[in-house]
């Protein structure tokens, strides 16, 4: 366990980096507005900015690839995700450059309880698409779910800089810092 929390430790100081690096070229005009809109709208705003940068993320640009990702959201929302994972796979083989493939089959490894093959494949999405919010999130369950409020604190902090209208995000930063007193990071 004493390795596996060092191979966490790397991962996440790689993905900070990664996420606090200038945008990737592939961030289209319209990702790059969304964005920009979500720093400064209202709570109920977000809600609709944020549908709409999942879309964007969600489009592959394949209708096949986009057919293989609706699969694997389906296979995991109806329980199945093992199913999803092999649709990821698939999905992941078909187009490795696409980041929400990672991020879709990063989740369905977490709801398998394998937490190894969810961060390399969030650490994966974070490299193609350095703004994700959602694969931090992710990234901060994991760490909870290993008892390390710490640095689940911290990269639930990371994802709300990016993205300040995360309320589940924002719930679990107030939780850990209580449960954490203040202490230093």
């Amino acid at each position: 366990m004493k390795a596996l929390g060092a191979l966490y430790n790397l991962i996440v100081a790689a993905l900070f980096a990664l996420a606090l690096a200038s945008p990737v070229a592939a961030d289209t005009t319209k990702l790059d507005d969304l964005f920009q809109q979500l720093q400064t709208a209202t709570d109920e705003e977000a809600v609709q900015i944020t549908t709409n940068i999942w879309i964007e993320w969600s489009k592959s640009g394949s209708p096949t690839m986009d057919l293989l990702l609706k699969r694997g959201r389906d296979a995991l929302a109806s329980g199945h995700p093992e199913i999803a994972i092999e649709h990821f796979t698939a999905l992941i083989d078909h187009a490795p450059d696409f980041a929400e493939g990672y991020n879709s089959r990063a989740t369905a490894y977490f709801e398998t309880g394998d937490f190894g093959p969810s961060v390399a494949d969030i650490a994966k999405t974070l490299t193609l698409n350095p703004r994700h919010f959602g694969a931090l999130s992710g990234l901060g369950m994991i760490f909870e779910q290993l008892n390390e409020p710490a640095k689940a604190l911290e990269v639930y902090k990371a994802a709300l800089a990016i993205n300040p209208h995360l309320p589940d995000v924002k719930a679990s930063v107030k939780r850990l810092e209580a449960k954490l007193g203040g202490q230093d990071l």
